[in-house]
């Protein structure tokens, strides 16, 4: 079975793939276009992705707190919101990046 530590890791590492691909988009986009519209999208876009690539580095990473969250230290109920978390935002990215390769 996997973890709640496991389910957030995948997820947070499926957001930093999906935001790059948006990224690649909207990037391409508004050097092509100079719109504002595009320019927000991905200003947001690497703002979410640095929350993401952050996560992924203290998950996966960092030796004092990567050692703490895999460990039985970290209450379930704060795993589940963890995981919550990412995977709603997994969801919208994967919509997002549905309707922008469409």
């Amino acid at each position: 079975m996997v973890s709640w530590f496991d389910a957030a890791r995948l997820s947070a590492g499926l957001n930093v793939g999906l935001l790059l691909a948006l990224l690649w988009v909207w990037g391409r986009n508004y050097a092509q276009f100079r719109s504002k519209h595009t320019l927000g999208l991905a200003m947001f876009g690497a703002f979410l992705l640095g929350e993401n690539a952050f996560a992924l580095y203290i998950y996966l990473v960092d030796p004092m707190l990567s050692a703490w969250f895999a460990s039985e230290a970290v209450p379930p109920v704060a795993w589940r919101a963890m995981m919550a978390i990412h995977m709603l935002q997994t969801f919208g990215l994967v919509f997002l990046v549905w309707i922008t390769l469409d």
